[in-house]
């Protein structure tokens, strides 16, 4: 199962490299990169890992590697300008992922040697006897996704596809034949972009919208990936033979795990199917000592993506989180942790992840939330001592960081934005 003792429990520190680093206070609304600053990979260095490991943490989870779509331009170094129509702030989303086989270049002091300068960090981050987490985002990737630097012989996803078809076990994506994309009514697009953003034919939007006109509050950023099920047939499977696109996301977690990674954070992990990750994760792990948590919210399937999908964890997000949440805001009833106690002991304890904060979460000490971070202290001691699962911190959390300030893409929302440098919209991917 997990790559450490039954008996150690893990302490996951949950952190932004754009935000952990950054020495700008200075937050320029729209602001450029140069204007507003960012933390680079150089920004994990010993002083910060040995006082995490001295904080008792075990795994380091680092939070927008992978290379996503951006306003800023790269093409000095070959990277193509992303469409700002398709971006969601200035910065972009750490989960809209650009090119699966890079790292974001703003995240290297030298964006030339930025591979290695992400090399050096997971050696850093071992040097300190812990072990590093990333993101995989399997579910959805960003519109104008583009792998510039793929090792040869591997095809792009969606090259070769047969965009004349809205669905083929063989495509990566949903295509919508004959429409094209339509810009959702309300996204900010800058004056300087005089080029229309052109889509066509429109692919399938990332939060399963299959149409060409999805809405500001979709993740319209974003193209979903095909793993061989066919939503608009009543989610009919095709995973025999086994689909294109499983090949290509399981390559991709062995390249990474090649680089160090000991673990990957899968984002909205339910919405790929749990054949895909039963399949896949056996795979990886054969090769390589890895941790694999899923990022899920419905109950029912618990045990579907432990034991047939293969994750060592899952969320525990619409359980125990949702259960301290009301109770910290003065509503539910403490009987409910006895009841979620109930539900998820026995075979699945171990692998629910417990936290209290995360980049969805709005902050404890926020004005939406608690108010004063000191409420947090017994909701902490039930989410550490419940069971034997794992425990997860949001970077500033054990300051009780308040979030008090509109930043990024979205609202003042008591959230610590994922979005940074954007106008103040409303939207989340």
């Amino acid at each position: 199962m997990s790559s450490t003792s039954p008996n150690h429990k893990l302490l996951i520190y949950q952190l932004t490299i754009r935000l952990f680093g950054n020495k700008n206070k200075q937050v320029k609304p729209w602001g450029s990169l140069k204007e507003n600053g960012t933390g680079t990979f150089s920004d994990v260095n010993e002083t910060a890992l040995k006082s995490l490991k001295k904080f008792g943490i075990t795994h380091v989870w680092t939070m927008g590697v992978i290379e996503h779509a951006t306003m800023e331009d790269f093409s000095e170094l070959g990277i193509p300008k992303d469409h700002p129509a398709v971006i969601k702030g200035r910065a972009g989303s750490p989960y809209a992922i650009k090119d699966y086989y890079d790292v974001n270049p703003f995240l290297a002091e030298n964006p030339t040697h930025r591979m290695a300068e992400f090399e050096a960090m997971v050696e850093r981050v071992h040097k300190q006897k812990l072990k590093l987490i990333i993101d995989f985002v399997p579910n959805h990737v960003a519109r104008q996704y583009h792998s510039d630097v793929k090792p040869t012989g591997v095809l792009d996803l969606g090259e070769g596809d047969l965009s004349g078809v809205a669905f083929s076990p063989e495509n990566n994506f949903y295509y919508l034949p004959g429409e094209e994309f339509i810009i959702p009514e309300g996204v900010h697009v800058p004056v300087e972009s005089v080029q229309p953003y052109h889509e066509y034919p429109a692919k399938a939007t990332g939060d399963d919208v299959f149409s060409s006109r999805p809405n500001i509050n979709h993740w319209y950023e974003t193209t979903k990936l095909n793993y061989g099920v066919d939503y608009l047939k009543n989610r009919a499977t095709h995973f025999d033979p086994i689909p294109n696109t499983w090949f290509k996301m399981r390559d991709i977690l062995l390249f990474w795990a090649s680089k160090g990674v000991d673990g990957f954070r899968c984002d909205m992990a339910e919405m790929v199917p749990v054949e895909f990750w039963g399949w896949c994760i056996p795979q990886v792990k054969a090769k390589y000592t890895v941790d694999f948590i899923a990022e899920i919210y419905n109950p029912a399937q618990y045990h579907n993506y432990i034991f047939n999908g293969k994750f060592d964890y899952l969320y525990d997000k619409v359980g125990l989180y949702d259960t301290l949440r009301a109770l910290m805001e003065g509503r539910g009833n403490v009987a409910d942790i006895t009841r979620i106690w109930q539900q998820e002991s026995g075979d699945i304890d171990q692998h629910m992840l417990r936290f209290l904060e995360n980049h969805d979460e709005q902050r404890i000490a926020s004005e939406f939330f608690a108010r004063n971070p000191n409420y947090a202290i017994p909701a902490w001691v039930v989410s550490a001592t419940m069971g034997r699962g794992p425990l997860m911190l949001f970077f500033g959390q054990e300051v009780g960081e308040p979030a008090a300030d509109a930043e990024g893409f979205q609202t003042k929302d008591g959230r610590t934005t994922i979005l940074t440098g954007g106008p103040f919209l409303n939207g989340k991917s």
